[in-house]
């Protein structure tokens, strides 16, 4: 009998509902498979869509699997700002959207390699404590930059100034920041894709082996 914790073993897909944590997901899925279990990436509790869990001996490769490119598609509200970036923040800013000429070129700019502040309300440590912990305090802080890579940024529709658009990013990029510098917020997110792992293949009872997930990882077409 293998020992406790290490079966099953493999890549489980979650199709994340909005209003859970990510950790609440890990958690439920390591009492229903009794297996160490670990995660590559989390998502806002608002946000929806595909989490990759690393089950028993698959947590021993969560560095294969962390920091794989994401895609997204998110509607964002070009009509206000929040204090989150989100629709759980508080409304800090009402203003007129930018008609859909004047927003095709802040798209053109933020297409690329490019440069944003950390949202106040993320996981990122500040002087040893979480940002997201600070910001419910009320202690401002100055957010550091992350520069990241945006290689494609696609509008998919424009309706009553919400920006419905399809991203596909490097790891680590906050859309939630590029929201804010659009002079919006976030009022959806749903990650479509992790590396080469989609949402549509998401299934809490099936286990993807280690060793399939990797041949995976080792033939997806590069960025």
């Amino acid at each position: 009998m293998p020992p406790r914790g290490l079966d099953p073993t493999g890549i489980i897909l979650l199709d994340k509902p909005a209003g859970p944590s990510s950790f609440t997901l890990v958690s439920d899925t390591r009492r229903r498979t009794r297996a160490k279990t670990g995660h590559a990436g989390t998502l806002d509790p608002f946000a929806t869509g595909l989490l990759v869990l690393l089950s028993g001996r698959a947590t021993k490769l969560a560095s294969r699997f962390v920091g794989l490119d994401k895609r997204y598609l998110t509607e964002i509200d070009l009509t206000s700002r929040t204090t989150t970036g989100d629709p759980e923040g508080e409304t800090i800013d009402l203003h007129e959207p930018p008609t859909v000429d004047e927003l095709a070129p802040q798209l053109l700019e933020l297409t690329g390699e490019i440069e944003l502040p950390i949202p106040t309300a993320s996981a990122v440590k500040i002087a040893g404590e979480r940002a997201y912990k600070l910001h419910r305090r009320g202690v401002a802080v100055e957010m550091p930059l992350r520069r990241s890579t945006v290689y494609e940024l696609t509008l998919v529709g424009y309706v009553d100034g919400v920006a419905t658009l399809d991203l596909r990013v490097s790891s680590g990029t906050y859309v939630r920041a590029i929201a804010d510098t659009l002079g919006g917020h976030c009022s959806t997110l749903r990650r479509l894709a992790v590396g080469p792992f989609l949402v549509d293949e998401a299934d809490p009872l099936t286990v993807i082996p280690a060793a399939e997930a990797l041949v995976r990882l080792a033939t997806a077409v590069p960025s």
